[in-house]
């Protein structure tokens, strides 16, 4: 924060105005009157490859990959949330034919419906995760 003010009260912004502060910090550095020498071509074309170096860091891609990683791992909470549903339908099922044995055809067919949809929760929260892997 300091470098940005001390950067913006410098006398080269004052004195050349408000398009400055309208530039990229790059150009408005490079085209100050102090900053400005005759220089031969081979040094210009170096001083440019390695700003253009600057400009494109490898740490903002292992940013963009961390967070694909924190994304992805965030999505696959939802399979946890499958599992525990499953458990819940299947634990429903034991219980409601302790207590009527004669329901155990239609409490059955409840209970493969009701793992279906659980699964299919889990398995859409998969589907999301490696979308945010292999996709973005």
């Amino acid at each position: 924060m300091y470098a940005c003010a001390k950067f913006v009260t410098s006398p080269a912004v004052l004195r050349s105005g408000s398009r400055v502060l309208a530039r990229p910090m790059s150009v408005s550095l490079f085209n100050r009157p102090e900053a400005r020498t005759e220089q031969p071509l081979s040094e210009v074309s170096t001083l440019q490859v390695s700003l253009r170096g600057f400009q494109t860091s490898a740490v903002s891609r292992d940013i963009d990959t961390a967070a694909k990683f924190i994304g992805a791992g965030a999505a696959t909470v939802g399979v946890a949330g499958s599992g525990a549903g499953i458990g819940t339908v299947f634990g429903s099922l034991i219980i409601g034919y302790a207590r009527n044995p004669s329901l155990k055809q239609q409490l059955f067919s409840y209970a493969i419906l009701g793992f279906a949809l659980s699964e299919a929760m889990g398995l859409f929260c998969l589907m999301v995760a490696f979308l945010i892997l292999f996709a973005m």
